[in-house]
């Protein structure tokens, strides 16, 4: 019997706790909302992926800091206890130089479902996912897959501090896009950059934001951006509530 595997992106979940009155009322939600998702994706084991350190992406960016819009500064002790709790306790991974939205979608194939809020995972990776912060389901084409990264390499991504083309929001990109082939999106979009900043600085803005906006899909991916070799998936089973003793 195939077995079916919760992939987990562990970033929000912090965020998503670190508000709670007590590191004990914290973690009990934390588990609380792990035991939920893994069970309404029918999964048997699971995988857990966490973001630490500065990914490949920050090298990367050229024009504008990646994330450099985010606040700066020190974030409370709950939100490092919370980490060292997924890792600890839940064998939540991280790999260096790499995010876990990389990392669920390396991962993900036919008997896996991705756990993540993030937009980019959602809609850019093909496949059945699960919300956790809508507590919906989501499914998305290969062909949705391909469109949305090419919207986001029109409007950019101002949460990650990536600019695409100045003025190009959603409804432009949309009204660019649609019912266009798939196989001219990407001279289009080429195309558009270089419109915008002259033909060598067009071509050098596309590739990077490339480089910032796609999410990696293969080890291939993983291996030339990075340099790293993937190891296997490790699985986990999913222990009972209340069972820890971390505290």
């Amino acid at each position: 019997m195939i077995e079916k595997i919760a992939l987990i992106d562990g970033d929000s979940l912090i965020y998503f706790e670190m508000g709670k009155p007590t590191l004990e009322d914290a973690i009990d939600s934390l588990d609380h909302r792990l035991h939920e998702m893994i069970d309404r994706c029918g999964a048997d084991k699971y995988a857990g992926f966490l973001t630490i350190g500065k990914c490949f992406r920050y090298a990367q960016a050229k024009t504008r800091e990646y994330k450099g819009n985010r606040k700066k500064g020190s974030k409370p002790i709950i939100f490092y206890a919370l980490k060292e709790y997924l890792k600890q306790e839940w064998k939540f991974e991280y790999i260096p130089e790499l995010e876990a939205d990389d990392l669920v979608a390396v991962y993900s194939d036919e008997n896996t479902m991705i756990c993540s809020p993030d937009k980019d995972v959602l809609y850019q990776v093909d496949g059945r996912h699960y919300n956790y912060r809508t507590a919906e389901f989501v499914e998305t084409t290969d062909v949705e897959a391909e469109i949305f990264l090419w919207k986001q390499m029109l409007m950019g991504d101002p949460t990650d501090g990536i600019p695409g083309i100045p003025k190009v929001g959603s409804k432009t990109a949309d009204t660019w896009l649609y019912d266009m082939p798939l196989l001219d999106m990407p001279t289009f979009v080429l195309n558009k950059y270089i419109e915008k900043f002259g033909n060598q600085e067009g071509i050098l803005k596309f590739a990077e934001t490339f480089r910032l906006v796609y999410i990696l899909k293969s080890r291939e991916d993983v291996l030339r951006e990075t340099g790293i070799e993937l190891k296997e998936l490790v699985l986990n089973d999913v222990k009972p509530l209340n069972e820890n003793e971390w505290l």
